[in-house]
């Protein structure tokens, strides 16, 4: 039994090592969970519905690595992330890009988990539209999240500095939106063969 869920045991103890390393004396708490609950949403559709559909071990690689995007950026905020701290000022950068990499991964790692949703329960799954509808609805996601920290920023006011991230760039919301589109098509096409061996082990 342990070894058949060894993939989803592995899982949830690296991700809930890096939740509680992240929980630890966060910069602002406020932004903490804002940052982590989707992260946290996220995986507990995944452990509910994991009795009658189980994704590819890629597809729970990518969540874990798209959960610890988000609980480093909630830890440090997106604008203060040391590492990219040092990339800034080495490079003599204009901004902390930590959160260009977080927009990035919003592409990037919902690409493969809409393609297999497809793929597996839907008639997409021999369409010449598969590869069409998986950007599409990554940059749709990415809209909704940009409306969703435009709520938040109406809410809350100032509190909501550090979750926005723009970091004085006036055009930070489409930047965002263009690396989701931009991740989302990267991961399609250099993911694609992979994932599709995977998932036809998983459904033959």
């Amino acid at each position: 039994m342990l070894k058949e869920h060894r993939n989803l045991i592995v899982f949830l103890l690296l991700f809930s090592t890096v939740l509680v390393w992240s929980a630890i004396n966060p910069n602002d708490r406020f932004t903490w969970w804002l940052e982590v609950i989707p992260a946290l949403i996220g995986v507990l559709i995944l452990l509910f519905t994991y009795r009658f559909f189980q994704f590819t071990t890629l597809v729970y690689l990518l969540v874990l690595i798209h959960s610890s995007i988000l609980f480093i950026g909630g830890h440090y905020t997106y604008a203060q992330m040391p590492l990219f701290n040092w990339f800034r000022d080495i490079w003599d950068l204009d901004r902390n890009y930590y959160d260009r990499l977080g927009h990035f991964a919003q592409g990037f790692i919902p690409a493969i988990i809409i393609r297999e949703l497809l793929i597996r329960t839907s008639p997409l799954h021999h369409s010449k539209w598969l590869s069409v509808t998986v950007v599409c609805m990554c940059l749709a996601i990415s809209a909704i999240y940009e409306l969703v920290e435009f709520t938040v920023a109406l809410l809350t006011g100032e509190a909501a500095e550090a979750f926005l991230g723009t970091q004085g760039d006036v055009w930070d919301t489409q930047w965002d939106m263009l690396l989701a589109l931009i991740g989302s098509i990267i991961s399609y096409s250099t993911l694609r063969s992979i994932h599709s061996r995977q998932i036809q082990k998983i459904v033959t």
